[in-house]
């Protein structure tokens, strides 16, 4: 998709289209993001595993791997993709109760093989 912009002071004519493009990037590199689920005193464990297993649909296996190291860590990150679309997992996990943030993907760190769910 190309995105058209009047030409201004930091923008230049583009040689093979005619179109302007900014010298700036229009939209940020798709950077990995991750989901945080934190550990919380108010839902059960059970609850907390039943949660992923429903809305990311991972194993059994899964989904209690990353309730106990959300239960003994106090944090798991349990999907990572896109900034929109962790926004929206984070914005779900609310919705069923779980303390949830967004932070950015370090390095290597986001593709820890946790995935992204079936959702996305």
């Amino acid at each position: 998709m190309t995105i058209s912009v009047a030409p201004g002071p930091d923008t230049r004519e583009g040689i093979r289209t005619g179109t302007a493009e900014s010298t700036d990037s229009l939209a940020a590199p798709d950077i990995p993001w991750n989901l945080v689920i934190w550990n919380d005193p108010v839902n059960l464990m059970s609850y907390v595993s039943y949660v992923f297993q429903s809305y990311f649909g991972y194993p059994e296996s899964k989904a209690n791997k990353l309730m106990m190291e959300v239960h003994k860590k106090g944090r798991s990150i349990v999907a990572h993709g896109s900034k929109e679309q962790v926004e929206r997992h984070a914005v779900a996990m609310h919705g069923f109760g779980l303390w949830a943030t967004v932070e950015k993907a370090s390095g290597a760190a986001g593709t820890s093989g946790r995935g992204k769910g079936k959702r996305g």
